[in-house]
């Protein structure tokens, strides 16, 4: 179950941080602060939702764009986003393409690294005890401290 939340912490966190920089980088994306929540949880949810089934139709019918499932599923998720909010506006083409590809590259990294950085938080908070002791004394894991 707490992984379950981790995950879900973790895909919402990297939308979140997607959407923020495709506002801050592609001019014709605006999100607002007011629906940003509900952009994101509508965003994450269509995400998560439209990838196994764009991958499934993908592989049936068309196998050469396997790759650009990620792109395709990123890309509809902003249009449910833009159609079902009031969070996220995105005009012209060129910002649809441009937001697209941030969003999309932006939430590989994010679900990629952010487990990292909250295992190595989750680490850094725990006290050293038993075998890990001798870190906290200076010396490295795993070795004895030399007598005498």
């Amino acid at each position: 179950m707490t992984d379950l939340l981790l995950r879900a912490l973790v895909f919402l966190a990297a939308a979140a941080l997607g959407l923020l920089a495709a506002a801050g980088l592609v001019d014709g994306v605006e999100v607002s602060t007011s629906g940003f929540v509900v952009t994101v949880v509508v965003f994450a949810l269509a995400q998560s939702v439209l990838s196994p089934v764009v991958m499934k139709m993908t592989d049936r019918y068309a196998k050469a764009f396997l790759g650009g499932v990620g792109l395709l599923s990123t890309f509809v998720a902003l249009v449910v986003a833009t159609l079902v909010t009031d969070g996220l506006r995105i005009r012209g083409v060129t910002a649809w393409v441009l937001a697209t590809l941030v969003v999309w590259l932006v939430t590989a990294l994010g679900t990629f690294l952010l487990p990292f950085v909250l295992l190595r938080a989750r680490r850094d908070d725990e006290p050293p005890t038993g075998r890990r002791g001798e870190r906290a004394r200076g010396g490295r894991p795993g070795r004895r401290p030399r007598d005498g």
